[in-house]
């Protein structure tokens, strides 16, 4: 069975006593938060009168780690480069994976991994084989570090030439590892609003963006197909996920842009060209990335209805990106739409997709949409003055891992402040990769129990 969504399927468990990989990735992770969290309260890394307690650090750590971008201080006034770098550092670590991460330096010191850590490695890339995990390590950071080098490369003029040579180096390199991890963190109090117009900054921007929201094994399947002496063939889940992805993007763009047109808070006052660009731009940027190029408080209610639906969407399986997954929502609408022209399983691209996969598709939409509701509901608690549109863009956000806000984020009460953090947190994992670290897997049965239907619908 393939993966659907940013949830592994974790079908393997050793009789040792120890963490199984979905135990393995949210400890992990969890591990990540906490070193960041303290190592962005000490001095060093804010401004003196920054006024960084351990909620504002926490809130920052969880952010970068599970590159979503939501911010409760100023990233690039507040913090000290210092702060920024060790910002920097949780965000590729959070992106790649921090088993990812350890798997690099475990090759580093020239340790072999056993079967163990390869499934912990598969695990959270969601890769379809337990074979090549280490072959595909070393291409997954190859692949990002040259990305990310030359987004850095192509983003320094522009930006050397608005805040000098050496903070523009920094501001490229920052805002390219924040893009490519889909991140949205940026060193500007305006997010990305200051170039609007500029077609270099957008497209680089985009282009990272997309990428690193594709997902490691898809990139990874595309290099092997048109970059190799001997061609592979593209996956299943490749043509799946490349065709989820220019749809949504094709119909946001076009939304966007019949709902936003006259608006003069948002795209009314631009010229045309520029107004396509800004279109484009906040159409891919809400389904995994977080940055910005129009104030979203300016934005028509419907422009944000729709920017909702593509958060909790989100980007790719084994991506840096949050939400249910492209892949998911193509799964559960195409199941659906065989469903009712009589068909039984779904067919895409001459091939079958199983039924338990499209059963596990509407599990991860359903407990996804859960725990949205949960997280909406306990913050209209501790919330309640900014209105349920505000805090409904503020929940998807979090839970999609987005970054995108209405300008709530720093206003929130501490008690609200930690619910972002742990909608933000299950997001980053996906609920059921969540469910099964806290839940033990029961026995497996042998008996089955005679069938019987019911009325549904």
């Amino acid at each position: 069975m393939e993966p659907i969504s940013g949830e592994p399927i974790v079908a393997f468990r050793t009789r040792r006593r120890g963490l199984s990989p979905a135990q393995l990735i949210a400890v992990s992770f969890a591990a990540a938060i906490a070193a960041g969290t303290v190592m962005l309260r000490l001095p060093v890394a804010h401004a003196p009168d920054a006024g960084i307690g351990w909620i504002e650090a926490l809130f920052t750590a969880t952010s970068a780690v599970c590159v979503t971008g939501l911010i409760v201080v100023d990233t690039g006034r507040d913090f000290s480069p210092v702060g920024q770098a060790i910002i920097a550092v949780l965000i590729q670590m959070g992106g790649l994976g921090i088993l990812t991460v350890g798997t690099l330096l475990a090759l580093v010191t020239g340790r072999r991994l056993g079967f163990r850590e390869r499934m912990n490695v598969q695990t959270q890339l969601s890769s379809l084989q337990v074979g090549g995990v280490v072959r595909l390590v070393r291409r997954i950071v190859g692949v990002v570090l040259g990305v990310e080098l030359a987004g850095a490369l192509l983003l320094y003029p522009r930006m050397a030439a608005a805040d000098g040579w050496g903070p523009g180096a920094w501001q490229a390199v920052f805002h390219s590892i924040s893009a490519f991890n889909n991140a949205g963190f940026s060193l500007y109090p305006d997010s990305l609003t200051r170039y609007v117009g500029d077609p270099l900054v957008n497209v680089v921007i985009l282009i990272l963006i997309v990428l690193g929201g594709l997902g490691f094994v898809v990139v990874v399947n595309l290099i092997a197909r048109h970059w190799q002496a001997q061609r592979a063939p593209l996956s299943l889940h490749t043509k799946i996920a490349l065709s989820a992805t220019a749809l949504l993007i094709g119909v946001a763009t076009v939304l966007l842009l019949a709902l936003e047109w006259t608006n003069p808070r948002t795209l009314g006052a631009l010229p045309a060209p520029v107004k396509v660009m800004a279109a484009l731009f906040q159409a891919i940027t809400p389904r995994t990335a977080g940055f910005n190029t129009v104030d979203y408080a300016g934005m028509e209610q419907a422009t944000l209805l729709v920017t909702i639906l593509l958060m909790f969407i989100g980007g790719n399986p084994g991506s840096t990106a949050g939400g249910i997954k492209t892949v998911t929502f193509f799964v559960l609408v195409g199941s659906a739409w065989s469903l009712s022209r009589g068909r039984g399983e779904l067919q895409l691209f001459d091939r079958r997709v199983p039924v338990q996969t499209a059963v596990r598709a509407g599990v991860i939409t359903l407990s996804s949409f859960v725990v949205v509701s949960v997280g909406l509901i306990v913050l209209s608690m501790t919330d309640a003055e900014p209105g349920l549109l505000r805090l409904a863009f503020e929940t998807f956000s979090a839970f999609g891992t987005v970054g995108l806000s209405m300008g709530i984020t720093a206003d929130l009460s501490p008690a609200g402040k930690l619910v972002i953090v742990v909608l933000m947190f299950i997001g980053r994992l996906g609920p059921l990769t969540l469910g099964l670290a806290l839940v033990e897997a029961p026995p497996e049965r042998r008996v089955e129990y005679p069938a019987e239907d019911v009325v549904v619908g």
